[in-house]
């Protein structure tokens, strides 16, 4: 007589076992899916009549990286806004800025009368707030440019990384499945040499 524990117990850990089962093919479902996704948006296409080894082929054979700096077409004004930034941000701005100022300053007091801009050198603090006033929006300028060209820079960034990780764990599909087929085969080939052996005693 079976026992009655026994069976629910059974029945229990296959009703387990076939859930867990499901979960995990939904989510290699979901998973695969998501991967498909991922590659028709890198390749540039929304067909969902191709293969998973279709899209494959296409994202290996599609370039997805970009030379930013070759694709780079800076207007006159965004190039002056580039070299006034650069130069700017250097030491050689700092000390012919002081130069200069330290000239004017040396010229207008030995002049003494006939000095263009005296003591308290009016005219040198007008030039300097007319050259702060249009430097800073040119200097942000060249800032918001190099931030466009960094978004841009890793976003293909994310692109090339994203394509190498795809190609990649579908690499390790393909070498799980032939390992596991490869063990397979391995199995049936000791089973036929167990057979051949045991027909030969």
């Amino acid at each position: 007589m079976k026992n009655p524990e026994s069976h629910d117990h059974g029945t229990g850990f296959r009703v387990l076992f076939l859930s867990r089962f499901m979960k995990g093919v939904f989510a290699m479902n979901k998973n695969k899916s998501r991967q498909a996704q991922l590659i028709r948006e890198l390749v540039k296409t929304s067909s969902d009549e191709l293969q998973d080894e279709e899209l494959m082929h296409m994202l290996i054979s599609e370039k997805v990286s970009a030379n930013i700096n070759e694709d780079d077409e800076a207007t006159l004004g965004q190039r002056a806004a580039d070299g006034v930034a650069r130069f700017a941000g250097s030491w050689a701005f700092i000390f012919s800025f002081l130069a200069v100022m330290v000239l004017w300053m040396i010229v207008n007091t030995l002049l003494a009368s006939k000095a263009f801009d005296g003591y308290p050198f009016i005219l040198l603090n007008l030039v300097l707030s007319c050259i702060a006033a249009v430097q800073a929006p040119l200097i942000m300028m060249s800032q918001n440019r190099q931030e466009a060209k960094d978004r841009t820079r890793a976003e293909n960034d994310y692109h090339v990384n994203l394509k190498s990780e795809l190609i990649v764990d579908d690499l390790h599909r393909k070498l799980d499945a032939v390992l596991e087929n490869q063990k397979r085969l391995t199995n049936e080939v000791n089973a036929l040499k167990e057979e051949i052996s045991h027909n030969r005693f």
